[in-house]
Protein backbone atom coordinates (compact mmCIF):
# COMPACT_ATOMS: atom_id res chain seq x y z
CA UNK A 1 0.00 0.00 0.00
CA UNK A 2 1.23 3.57 -0.71
CA UNK A 3 0.90 5.48 2.38
CA UNK A 4 0.31 9.88 1.66
CA UNK A 5 2.70 11.97 2.83
CA UNK A 6 4.21 15.15 1.93
CA UNK A 7 6.80 13.63 -0.40
CA UNK A 8 4.27 11.95 -2.43
CA UNK A 9 1.77 15.00 -2.76
CA UNK A 10 5.05 17.02 -3.65
CA UNK A 11 5.92 14.50 -6.24
CA UNK A 12 2.16 14.52 -7.57
CA UNK A 13 2.05 17.88 -8.54
CA UNK A 14 5.51 17.36 -9.98
CA UNK A 15 4.90 14.84 -12.69
CA UNK A 16 1.04 16.23 -13.08
CA UNK A 17 2.42 19.67 -14.01
CA UNK A 18 5.59 18.62 -16.31
CA UNK A 19 3.16 16.21 -18.10
CA UNK A 20 0.28 18.84 -18.79
CA UNK A 21 2.62 21.23 -19.50
CA UNK A 22 4.16 18.82 -22.14
CA UNK A 23 0.80 18.12 -23.99
CA UNK A 24 0.24 21.42 -23.70
CA UNK A 25 2.90 23.69 -25.28
CA UNK A 26 3.67 20.90 -28.12
CA UNK A 27 3.00 21.05 -31.68
CA UNK A 28 -0.39 19.19 -32.44
CA UNK A 29 -1.11 17.19 -35.25
CA UNK A 30 -4.11 16.43 -37.72
CA UNK A 31 -5.23 13.76 -35.70
CA UNK A 32 -7.27 14.92 -32.83
CA UNK A 33 -9.83 12.07 -31.87
CA UNK A 34 -8.63 8.29 -30.17
CA UNK A 35 -8.46 5.40 -32.29
CA UNK A 36 -11.28 2.55 -32.11
CA UNK A 37 -8.57 0.64 -30.09
CA UNK A 38 -7.29 3.44 -27.98
CA UNK A 39 -10.61 3.95 -26.72
CA UNK A 40 -11.22 -0.09 -26.25
CA UNK A 41 -8.04 -0.29 -24.74
CA UNK A 42 -9.04 2.34 -22.08
CA UNK A 43 -11.87 1.30 -21.11
CA UNK A 44 -10.35 -2.61 -20.70
CA UNK A 45 -8.07 -0.68 -18.22
CA UNK A 46 -10.15 0.91 -15.99
CA UNK A 47 -10.53 -0.54 -12.74
CA UNK A 48 -13.93 -1.82 -11.95
CA UNK A 49 -13.99 -2.55 -8.61
CA UNK A 50 -11.97 -0.89 -5.35
CA UNK A 51 -8.64 -2.69 -4.18
CA UNK A 52 -8.21 -3.40 -0.75
CA UNK A 53 -4.79 -2.37 -1.15
CA UNK A 54 -4.39 0.76 -3.87
CA UNK A 55 -1.66 0.03 -6.89
CA UNK A 56 0.69 2.91 -5.04
CA UNK A 57 1.36 6.69 -7.07
CA UNK A 58 3.69 5.12 -9.45
CA UNK A 59 1.37 2.26 -10.91
CA UNK A 60 -1.73 4.73 -10.53
CA UNK A 61 0.53 7.68 -12.52
CA UNK A 62 1.20 5.19 -15.26
CA UNK A 63 -2.27 4.31 -15.33
CA UNK A 64 -3.52 7.62 -15.99
CA UNK A 65 -1.09 8.54 -18.48
CA UNK A 66 -0.89 5.31 -20.46
CA UNK A 67 -4.21 3.89 -20.55
CA UNK A 68 -6.65 6.80 -19.66
CA UNK A 69 -5.03 9.63 -21.63
CA UNK A 70 -5.09 8.15 -24.84
CA UNK A 71 -8.70 7.39 -24.48
CA UNK A 72 -9.70 10.97 -24.15
CA UNK A 73 -11.04 13.24 -26.59
CA UNK A 74 -8.11 16.14 -26.82
CA UNK A 75 -10.01 18.99 -27.86
CA UNK A 76 -8.49 21.03 -25.31
CA UNK A 77 -4.88 21.14 -27.16
CA UNK A 78 -5.90 21.16 -31.10
CA UNK A 79 -7.52 23.35 -32.38
CA UNK A 80 -9.11 21.26 -34.96
CA UNK A 81 -12.11 20.27 -32.54
CA UNK A 82 -14.96 21.90 -33.99
CA UNK A 83 -17.77 20.33 -32.11
CA UNK A 84 -18.47 22.35 -29.40
CA UNK A 85 -17.83 25.83 -28.63
CA UNK A 86 -14.92 24.05 -26.78
CA UNK A 87 -11.69 26.70 -26.25
CA UNK A 88 -8.23 25.19 -25.22
CA UNK A 89 -6.24 26.19 -22.18
CA UNK A 90 -3.74 28.70 -22.31
CA UNK A 91 -0.49 28.24 -20.70
CA UNK A 92 -1.29 30.70 -18.41
CA UNK A 93 -4.38 29.48 -17.33
CA UNK A 94 -3.14 25.96 -17.20
CA UNK A 95 -0.32 27.23 -14.58
CA UNK A 96 -3.25 28.61 -12.22
CA UNK A 97 -4.93 25.65 -12.48
CA UNK A 98 -2.62 23.49 -11.50
CA UNK A 99 -2.37 26.28 -8.20
CA UNK A 100 -5.17 25.59 -7.47
CA UNK A 101 -5.33 22.09 -7.60
CA UNK A 102 -2.46 22.37 -4.88
CA UNK A 103 -3.85 24.80 -3.05
CA UNK A 104 -7.61 23.58 -3.05
CA UNK A 105 -8.96 26.85 -1.89
CA UNK A 106 -13.05 27.28 -1.16
CA UNK A 107 -13.52 30.36 -2.52
CA UNK A 108 -16.82 30.61 -1.38
CA UNK A 109 -16.74 30.94 1.80
CA UNK A 110 -15.30 34.81 2.50
CA UNK A 111 -11.85 35.03 4.84
CA UNK A 112 -10.13 38.03 4.05
CA UNK A 113 -8.12 37.51 7.18
CA UNK A 114 -6.89 34.31 6.05
CA UNK A 115 -7.00 34.36 2.31
CA UNK A 116 -6.48 36.68 -0.68
CA UNK A 117 -9.01 34.20 -2.96
CA UNK A 118 -12.43 36.12 -2.72
CA UNK A 119 -10.09 39.16 -4.07
CA UNK A 120 -8.58 37.42 -6.65
CA UNK A 121 -12.09 36.42 -7.60
CA UNK A 122 -13.20 39.77 -6.98
CA UNK A 123 -10.50 41.37 -9.43
CA UNK A 124 -10.70 38.61 -11.81
CA UNK A 125 -14.50 39.63 -12.32
CA UNK A 126 -13.68 43.32 -12.60
CA UNK A 127 -11.08 42.26 -15.61
CA UNK A 128 -13.71 40.28 -17.08
CA UNK A 129 -16.21 43.83 -17.24
CA UNK A 130 -13.46 45.72 -18.50
CA UNK A 131 -12.57 43.23 -21.44
CA UNK A 132 -16.21 43.49 -21.96
CA UNK A 133 -16.59 47.05 -21.65
CA UNK A 134 -19.13 46.56 -18.86
CA UNK A 135 -19.40 49.01 -16.47
CA UNK A 136 -18.19 47.77 -13.00
CA UNK A 137 -19.94 50.29 -10.77
CA UNK A 138 -23.32 49.48 -13.34
CA UNK A 139 -22.63 45.65 -12.71
CA UNK A 140 -22.08 45.13 -8.97
CA UNK A 141 -23.68 41.96 -8.76
CA UNK A 142 -21.12 39.47 -10.17
CA UNK A 143 -20.17 35.89 -9.39
CA UNK A 144 -18.26 32.84 -10.46
CA UNK A 145 -20.48 29.46 -12.20
CA UNK A 146 -19.99 26.33 -13.33
CA UNK A 147 -21.14 27.39 -17.11
CA UNK A 148 -23.71 29.32 -18.76
CA UNK A 149 -26.11 26.98 -18.30
CA UNK A 150 -26.04 27.60 -14.16
CA UNK A 151 -25.65 31.29 -14.87
CA UNK A 152 -28.87 31.14 -16.57
CA UNK A 153 -30.27 29.39 -13.30
CA UNK A 154 -29.31 32.65 -11.43
CA UNK A 155 -30.33 34.72 -14.03
CA UNK A 156 -33.66 33.06 -14.30
CA UNK A 157 -33.70 33.24 -9.98
CA UNK A 158 -33.32 37.23 -9.72
CA UNK A 159 -35.70 37.55 -12.91
CA UNK A 160 -38.29 35.83 -11.08
CA UNK A 161 -37.18 37.68 -7.66
CA UNK A 162 -37.68 40.89 -9.34
CA UNK A 163 -40.68 40.19 -11.54
CA UNK A 164 -43.01 39.23 -8.64
CA UNK A 165 -42.06 41.63 -6.53
CA UNK A 166 -42.97 44.44 -9.48
CA UNK A 167 -46.35 42.01 -9.79
CA UNK A 168 -46.81 42.66 -6.29
CA UNK A 169 -46.34 46.55 -6.07
CA UNK A 170 -48.33 47.22 -8.66
CA UNK A 171 -51.38 45.28 -7.21
CA UNK A 172 -50.61 47.83 -3.76
CA UNK A 173 -49.90 44.15 -1.70
CA UNK A 174 -47.34 44.24 0.53
CA UNK A 175 -43.80 43.03 -1.16
CA UNK A 176 -42.18 39.87 -0.32
CA UNK A 177 -39.26 38.01 -1.15
CA UNK A 178 -39.97 34.63 -3.64
CA UNK A 179 -37.05 33.74 -2.38
CA UNK A 180 -37.67 33.71 1.41
CA UNK A 181 -41.62 33.19 1.49
CA UNK A 182 -42.10 31.17 -1.71
CA UNK A 183 -42.75 31.19 -5.13
CA UNK A 184 -46.45 29.82 -4.76
CA UNK A 185 -47.08 32.33 -1.54
CA UNK A 186 -45.70 35.47 -3.46
CA UNK A 187 -47.80 34.56 -6.55
CA UNK A 188 -50.75 34.52 -4.94
CA UNK A 189 -50.22 38.14 -3.32
CA UNK A 190 -49.87 39.74 -6.86
CA UNK A 191 -52.59 37.75 -8.42
CA UNK A 192 -50.65 35.70 -10.92
CA UNK A 193 -51.59 32.63 -12.23
CA UNK A 194 -47.98 32.26 -14.06
CA UNK A 195 -44.32 32.97 -14.83
CA UNK A 196 -43.05 33.15 -18.63
CA UNK A 197 -39.50 33.36 -20.50
CA UNK A 198 -39.78 34.86 -23.48
CA UNK A 199 -37.39 34.46 -25.85
CA UNK A 200 -36.29 33.17 -29.48
CA UNK A 201 -34.67 30.06 -30.28
CA UNK A 202 -33.93 29.92 -26.86
CA UNK A 203 -30.76 27.73 -25.92
CA UNK A 204 -32.20 24.38 -23.94
CA UNK A 205 -30.16 24.90 -20.53
CA UNK A 206 -32.86 28.39 -20.56
CA UNK A 207 -35.23 25.65 -20.18
CA UNK A 208 -33.66 23.37 -18.17
CA UNK A 209 -33.18 26.48 -15.59
CA UNK A 210 -36.88 27.08 -15.90
CA UNK A 211 -37.77 23.26 -15.40
CA UNK A 212 -35.42 23.47 -11.71
CA UNK A 213 -36.98 27.05 -11.23
CA UNK A 214 -40.55 26.21 -11.43
CA UNK A 215 -40.98 28.24 -13.89
CA UNK A 216 -41.67 25.19 -16.34
CA UNK A 217 -40.30 24.48 -19.64
CA UNK A 218 -43.69 24.67 -20.89
CA UNK A 219 -43.63 28.33 -20.02
CA UNK A 220 -40.14 29.24 -22.41
CA UNK A 221 -41.77 30.48 -25.52
CA UNK A 222 -40.05 31.72 -28.47
CA UNK A 223 -41.71 34.73 -30.54
CA UNK A 224 -39.73 35.57 -33.67
CA UNK A 225 -40.50 37.61 -36.37
CA UNK A 226 -41.64 36.36 -39.67
CA UNK A 227 -38.80 35.31 -41.89
CA UNK A 228 -36.03 35.28 -38.96
CA UNK A 229 -35.71 32.91 -36.36
CA UNK A 230 -33.86 34.80 -33.92
CA UNK A 231 -35.41 38.71 -34.24
CA UNK A 232 -38.15 39.31 -31.72
CA UNK A 233 -41.90 39.98 -33.05
CA UNK A 234 -42.16 43.38 -31.17
CA UNK A 235 -46.00 43.54 -31.38
CA UNK A 236 -46.15 39.68 -29.87
CA UNK A 237 -43.69 40.11 -27.60
CA UNK A 238 -45.45 43.23 -26.25
CA UNK A 239 -48.68 41.57 -26.41
CA UNK A 240 -47.51 38.75 -24.22
CA UNK A 241 -45.85 41.33 -21.72
CA UNK A 242 -48.87 43.00 -21.43
CA UNK A 243 -50.70 39.57 -19.81
CA UNK A 244 -52.36 40.67 -16.35
CA UNK A 245 -52.07 37.28 -14.95
CA UNK A 246 -48.60 36.29 -16.14
CA UNK A 247 -45.22 37.62 -14.97
CA UNK A 248 -42.53 37.60 -17.70
CA UNK A 249 -38.65 37.28 -18.45
CA UNK A 250 -37.71 38.28 -20.99
CA UNK A 251 -33.92 36.31 -22.45
CA UNK A 252 -31.92 37.69 -25.24
CA UNK A 253 -29.60 35.30 -27.15
CA UNK A 254 -26.76 37.18 -28.20
CA UNK A 255 -24.59 34.19 -30.52
CA UNK A 256 -27.31 31.56 -31.22
CA UNK A 257 -25.78 28.08 -30.82
CA UNK A 258 -26.48 26.39 -33.97
CA UNK A 259 -26.12 29.70 -36.13
CA UNK A 260 -23.70 32.39 -33.74
CA UNK A 261 -26.06 34.92 -34.82
CA UNK A 262 -27.45 37.89 -32.70
CA UNK A 263 -30.95 38.53 -31.24
CA UNK A 264 -31.24 42.48 -32.30
CA UNK A 265 -29.48 44.09 -35.22
CA UNK A 266 -28.37 47.09 -33.41
CA UNK A 267 -28.61 49.54 -30.48
CA UNK A 268 -32.09 50.44 -31.18
CA UNK A 269 -33.52 46.90 -31.45
CA UNK A 270 -31.83 46.28 -28.03
CA UNK A 271 -33.43 49.88 -26.96
CA UNK A 272 -37.01 49.26 -27.71
CA UNK A 273 -36.69 45.81 -26.06
CA UNK A 274 -35.40 47.89 -23.02
CA UNK A 275 -38.46 50.14 -23.25
CA UNK A 276 -40.68 47.45 -23.06
CA UNK A 277 -39.51 45.08 -20.09
CA UNK A 278 -39.86 48.37 -17.89
CA UNK A 279 -43.07 49.32 -19.22
CA UNK A 280 -44.39 45.79 -17.81
CA UNK A 281 -42.30 45.56 -14.97
CA UNK A 282 -40.07 42.27 -16.89
CA UNK A 283 -36.64 41.30 -16.55
CA UNK A 284 -34.39 41.32 -19.23
CA UNK A 285 -31.57 38.71 -19.32
CA UNK A 286 -28.94 38.04 -22.01
CA UNK A 287 -27.64 34.97 -22.68
CA UNK A 288 -24.05 35.76 -23.95
CA UNK A 289 -22.72 32.06 -23.69
CA UNK A 290 -20.27 33.04 -26.44
CA UNK A 291 -21.42 35.71 -28.62
CA UNK A 292 -20.20 38.33 -25.78
CA UNK A 293 -16.92 38.01 -26.72
CA UNK A 294 -18.19 39.79 -30.03
CA UNK A 295 -17.27 42.85 -28.05
CA UNK A 296 -13.53 42.08 -28.15
CA UNK A 297 -13.57 42.62 -31.67
CA UNK A 298 -11.98 46.04 -33.00
CA UNK A 299 -14.21 48.48 -34.83
CA UNK A 300 -13.64 48.37 -38.07
CA UNK A 301 -15.41 47.58 -41.03
CA UNK A 302 -14.35 43.40 -41.11
CA UNK A 303 -16.71 42.97 -38.49
CA UNK A 304 -19.18 45.98 -38.06
CA UNK A 305 -22.32 43.45 -38.07
CA UNK A 306 -20.63 41.48 -35.15
CA UNK A 307 -20.18 44.53 -33.47
CA UNK A 308 -23.66 46.00 -34.25
CA UNK A 309 -25.13 42.21 -32.86
CA UNK A 310 -23.15 42.97 -29.30
CA UNK A 311 -24.64 47.05 -28.99
CA UNK A 312 -27.42 46.64 -26.33
CA UNK A 313 -25.96 43.69 -23.72
CA UNK A 314 -25.06 46.73 -21.48
CA UNK A 315 -29.07 47.23 -21.70
CA UNK A 316 -29.58 43.97 -19.55
CA UNK A 317 -30.70 43.41 -15.85
CA UNK A 318 -28.21 40.32 -15.98
CA UNK A 319 -25.45 38.81 -18.25
CA UNK A 320 -24.68 35.04 -18.73
CA UNK A 321 -21.05 33.81 -19.98
CA UNK A 322 -18.96 30.93 -20.21
CA UNK A 323 -15.18 31.50 -19.61
CA UNK A 324 -14.16 27.99 -20.77
CA UNK A 325 -15.23 28.71 -24.65
CA UNK A 326 -13.38 31.75 -25.82
CA UNK A 327 -11.75 32.88 -22.99
CA UNK A 328 -9.93 29.65 -23.56
CA UNK A 329 -9.58 28.49 -19.27
CA UNK A 330 -9.91 25.08 -18.39
CA UNK A 331 -13.67 23.54 -17.87
CA UNK A 332 -15.71 24.32 -15.63
CA UNK A 333 -15.92 27.83 -15.70
CA UNK A 334 -18.16 30.15 -16.43
CA UNK A 335 -19.61 34.26 -14.90
CA UNK A 336 -22.59 35.83 -14.29
CA UNK A 337 -23.34 39.60 -14.15
CA UNK A 338 -26.10 41.40 -12.80
CA UNK A 339 -27.24 45.33 -11.97
CA UNK A 340 -29.36 44.02 -8.68
CA UNK A 341 -26.80 43.24 -5.76
CA UNK A 342 -29.32 43.77 -3.19
CA UNK A 343 -31.93 41.50 -5.09
CA UNK A 344 -29.58 38.68 -5.57
CA UNK A 345 -29.08 38.83 -1.99
CA UNK A 346 -32.44 38.24 -1.24
CA UNK A 347 -32.40 35.37 -3.39
CA UNK A 348 -29.48 33.19 -2.55
CA UNK A 349 -28.38 34.54 0.87
CA UNK A 350 -27.58 31.50 2.56
CA UNK A 351 -29.09 31.10 6.42
CA UNK A 352 -28.50 29.70 9.36
CA UNK A 353 -24.40 28.62 8.87
CA UNK A 354 -22.27 30.21 11.21
CA UNK A 355 -19.70 28.08 11.07
CA UNK A 356 -19.49 29.30 7.25
CA UNK A 357 -18.57 33.19 7.71
CA UNK A 358 -15.49 34.53 8.92
CA UNK A 359 -13.31 37.27 9.02
CA UNK A 360 -14.85 40.68 8.15
CA UNK A 361 -18.41 41.03 6.63
CA UNK A 362 -17.66 44.97 5.57
CA UNK A 363 -16.01 45.92 2.45
CA UNK A 364 -16.23 46.63 -1.14
CA UNK A 365 -15.85 42.82 -1.87
CA UNK A 366 -19.04 41.13 -1.00
CA UNK A 367 -19.01 36.99 0.24
CA UNK A 368 -20.03 34.86 -2.73
CA UNK A 369 -21.66 32.47 -0.06
CA UNK A 370 -24.88 35.06 -0.40
CA UNK A 371 -24.72 35.60 -4.33
CA UNK A 372 -24.84 32.36 -6.02
CA UNK A 373 -25.93 28.80 -6.09
CA UNK A 374 -22.84 26.81 -3.95
CA UNK A 375 -21.68 26.76 -0.70
CA UNK A 376 -18.51 25.20 -1.61
CA UNK A 377 -16.68 25.94 -5.03
CA UNK A 378 -13.47 25.24 -6.56
CA UNK A 379 -10.78 28.37 -7.28
CA UNK A 380 -12.13 28.75 -10.92
CA UNK A 381 -11.33 32.55 -11.01
CA UNK A 382 -7.54 31.75 -10.81
CA UNK A 383 -7.55 30.21 -14.72
CA UNK A 384 -9.63 33.56 -15.54
CA UNK A 385 -7.50 35.98 -13.87
CA UNK A 386 -3.64 34.73 -14.51
CA UNK A 387 -5.18 34.50 -18.70
CA UNK A 388 -6.20 37.78 -18.60
CA UNK A 389 -3.20 39.34 -16.92
CA UNK A 390 -1.07 37.17 -19.26
CA UNK A 391 -2.56 38.44 -22.48
CA UNK A 392 -4.57 41.26 -21.94
CA UNK A 393 -7.38 43.04 -24.06
CA UNK A 394 -5.06 43.03 -27.38
CA UNK A 395 -4.41 39.24 -26.81
CA UNK A 396 -7.61 38.28 -26.41
CA UNK A 397 -9.02 40.32 -29.45
CA UNK A 398 -5.77 38.70 -31.76
CA UNK A 399 -7.50 35.32 -30.55
CA UNK A 400 -10.67 35.95 -31.50
CA UNK A 401 -10.34 37.69 -34.59
CA UNK A 402 -8.51 34.66 -35.67
CA UNK A 403 -11.30 32.61 -34.86
CA UNK A 404 -13.57 34.72 -36.73
CA UNK A 405 -11.46 34.84 -39.82
CA UNK A 406 -11.38 31.20 -40.22
CA UNK A 407 -14.59 30.32 -39.72
CA UNK A 408 -15.41 33.08 -42.40
CA UNK A 409 -12.91 31.46 -44.88
CA UNK A 410 -14.51 28.36 -44.02
CA UNK A 411 -18.04 29.86 -44.75
CA UNK A 412 -16.95 30.98 -47.70
CA UNK A 413 -15.53 27.84 -49.22
CA UNK A 414 -18.22 25.78 -48.04
CA UNK A 415 -20.39 28.37 -49.78
CA UNK A 416 -19.04 27.92 -52.79
CA UNK A 417 -18.79 24.02 -52.99
CA UNK A 418 -21.18 22.56 -55.32
CA UNK A 419 -21.71 19.54 -52.68
CA UNK A 420 -22.27 21.85 -49.43
CA UNK A 421 -24.67 24.13 -48.22
CA UNK A 422 -24.57 26.72 -45.77
CA UNK A 423 -26.99 27.42 -43.31
CA UNK A 424 -29.84 29.34 -42.63
CA UNK A 425 -30.10 29.64 -46.82
CA UNK A 426 -31.30 32.75 -48.01
CA UNK A 427 -27.84 34.25 -47.31
CA UNK A 428 -25.99 36.02 -50.46
CA UNK A 429 -22.08 35.33 -49.73
CA UNK A 430 -21.23 38.41 -48.77
CA UNK A 431 -24.88 38.82 -46.49
CA UNK A 432 -23.24 34.94 -44.50
CA UNK A 433 -19.71 36.55 -44.33
CA UNK A 434 -20.94 39.75 -42.39
CA UNK A 435 -23.07 37.90 -39.92
CA UNK A 436 -20.46 34.51 -39.44
CA UNK A 437 -18.73 34.85 -36.18
CA UNK A 438 -17.29 32.27 -34.57
CA UNK A 439 -19.77 29.26 -36.20
CA UNK A 440 -20.75 27.49 -39.30
CA UNK A 441 -23.55 25.86 -40.02
CA UNK A 442 -23.67 23.41 -43.20
CA UNK A 443 -24.95 20.27 -44.47
CA UNK A 444 -24.66 18.12 -47.56
CA UNK A 445 -26.66 18.94 -50.66
CA UNK A 446 -26.83 15.10 -51.14
CA UNK A 447 -29.61 13.81 -48.48
CA UNK A 448 -27.99 10.08 -47.74
CA UNK A 449 -24.57 11.74 -47.09
CA UNK A 450 -26.02 14.52 -44.86
CA UNK A 451 -27.80 12.14 -43.06
CA UNK A 452 -23.74 10.58 -41.88
CA UNK A 453 -22.19 13.82 -42.43
CA UNK A 454 -20.80 14.22 -39.01
CA UNK A 455 -20.15 10.66 -38.53
CA UNK A 456 -18.15 10.92 -42.02
CA UNK A 457 -16.61 14.16 -40.83
CA UNK A 458 -15.26 12.60 -37.61
CA UNK A 459 -14.22 9.32 -38.90
CA UNK A 460 -11.05 10.96 -40.48
CA UNK A 461 -9.85 11.48 -36.76
CA UNK A 462 -8.24 15.35 -38.46
CA UNK A 463 -11.39 16.76 -37.43
CA UNK A 464 -14.67 16.90 -34.87
CA UNK A 465 -17.64 18.43 -35.75
CA UNK A 466 -21.23 17.65 -33.91
CA UNK A 467 -24.10 17.00 -35.41
CA UNK A 468 -27.36 19.72 -34.60
CA UNK A 469 -31.02 20.06 -36.63
CA UNK A 470 -31.86 22.79 -38.53
CA UNK A 471 -35.61 23.20 -40.33
CA UNK A 472 -36.13 19.62 -39.15
CA UNK A 473 -33.46 18.23 -40.98
CA UNK A 474 -29.78 16.94 -40.17
CA UNK A 475 -26.86 19.51 -40.02
CA UNK A 476 -23.49 20.10 -39.01
CA UNK A 477 -22.31 22.60 -36.95
CA UNK A 478 -18.71 24.08 -36.96
CA UNK A 479 -17.48 25.65 -34.06
CA UNK A 480 -14.01 27.79 -33.79
CA UNK A 481 -13.04 28.74 -30.51
CA UNK A 482 -9.38 27.03 -29.88
CA UNK A 483 -6.80 30.15 -28.88
CA UNK A 484 -4.06 28.17 -31.17
CA UNK A 485 -5.87 28.39 -34.16
CA UNK A 486 -3.90 29.54 -37.68
CA UNK A 487 -6.09 30.15 -39.97
CA UNK A 488 -3.79 29.28 -43.13
CA UNK A 489 -3.18 26.06 -41.07
CA UNK A 490 -6.36 24.69 -40.14
CA UNK A 491 -8.27 26.17 -43.03
CA UNK A 492 -6.41 23.57 -45.15
CA UNK A 493 -7.26 20.84 -43.27
CA UNK A 494 -10.78 21.15 -42.65
CA UNK A 495 -10.83 21.53 -46.73
CA UNK A 496 -9.25 18.65 -47.20
CA UNK A 497 -11.51 16.56 -45.00
CA UNK A 498 -14.32 18.06 -46.43
CA UNK A 499 -13.32 17.49 -49.36
CA UNK A 500 -12.58 13.67 -48.76
CA UNK A 501 -16.02 13.11 -47.56
CA UNK A 502 -17.83 14.63 -50.42
CA UNK A 503 -16.10 12.44 -52.85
Amino acid sequence: MDTISDKSIQEAGHELSKHLWDIALKPWDSTILPSVEQLSRARESLVSSLPEAGLGFDKTRNHLIDDIVPGLNASSISPNYYGFVTGGVTPAALLADNIVSAYDQNVQVHLPDHSVATDVEFYALGLLLDLFNLDRKVWVHATTTTGATASNILGLACGREYVLRNAVQRKGGELRSAGEHGVIEVMHAAGLKGLQVLSTLPHSSLGKAAGILGIGRANVKSIPAQGHPLIFDLQRLEEELARPDVASIVAMSYGEVNTGWFVTQGIEEAREIRRLCDMYGAWLHVDGAFGIFGRVLKDSPEFERIKKGCEGIELADSITGDAHKLLNVPYDCGFFFSRHANLAEDVFRNPNAAYLSGGSTTGVIPSPLNIGIENSRRFRELPVYASLVAYGRDGYRDMVERQTRLSRSIAGWVFDHPAYETLPSGQSRDELLENTFVIVLLRAKDEALNAELGKRINATEKVFVSGTSWEGQPACRIAISNWRVNEKQDFAIVKEVLEEVAK
